[in-house]
């Protein structure tokens, strides 16, 4: 079998190298590295991956341009991001997720943490959940969710939500009525359990209501458990 192919973009030659050996290694994926961010979009041009470990601090083109620019193109939209920087600060991470990242990770970091994200990742990408268990449209006093079409609407005006953001939607609307703790939306929508931050629950939760509006406020927090989404 053929393993992912994973882009990693770091302009310090010594991590990248470090990445990717780690990596192709334990076999969990072939890897490429470039080390600028014109450069990466070159790459994804020229060979899609099934992954992208992007730096933020890049020459000529900054990781955050180049994280925005494959969100806003529609062949490279659904390609996972892993952002990898020294930028630790809480609204730092705020804006990697903003811009559509899937993961925020912070320099210095743990390779065998990194590796396990990485398979996270990949495993979600190649496991979809079966589609008779999710439902294709929602349709409430307010919102209006076709998750087949990915179309959102509240009180019939769209809403653009990130990947991530409408993932966090349709699994608490399969799940409405239902209290979900935090590590149970972090195992079902980010894919792994212990290795990032609740916080990026609450984050993502904030920002999605926000996006909705009035009908944000069917997603309730009940104190010490976690969401529930109120039909």
């Amino acid at each position: 079998m053929t393993p992912p192919r994973v882009l990693v973009v770091e302009d310090e030659q010594d991590i990248a190298a470090l990445i990717k050996h780690t990596l192709e290694r334990s076999g969990d994926a072939s890897v490429n590295t470039v080390g600028r961010g014109d450069e990466a979009l070159r790459a994804v041009a020229e060979l899609s991956p099934d992954l992208v470990i992007l730096d933020l601090n890049l020459p000529v083109l900054s990781g955050s341009d180049v994280c925005r620019l494959l969100r806003q193109r529609p062949a490279t939209a659904n390609i996972p991001i892993i952002v990898l920087t020294a930028r630790t600060s809480e609204s730092d991470r705020v804006q990697g997720l903003d811009l559509g990242a899937d993961d925020y990770v912070t320099k210095p970091f743990s390779l065998r943490e990194l590796a396990a994200r990485v398979r996270a990742v990949l495993r979600r990408r190649g496991s979809p959940v079966a589609e008779a268990a999710r439902p294709q449209i929602y349709r409430g006093a307010r919102l209006i969710a076709d998750f087949d079409a990915i179309s959102i609407a509240v009180d019939g005006a769209p809403v653009r939500l990130t990947r991530r953001e409408f993932e966090l939607l349709q699994f608490l609307v399969e799940n409405k009525n239902r209290v979900l703790s935090r590590d149970r939306l972090l195992e079902r929508v980010w894919g792994y359990e212990r290795f990032v931050e609740t916080r990026s629950v609450d984050v993502h939760v904030g920002r999605l209501r926000a996006k909705l509006g009035a009908a944000g406020q069917q997603i309730e927090t009940v104190v010490g458990l976690g969401y529930s989404f109120i039909d």
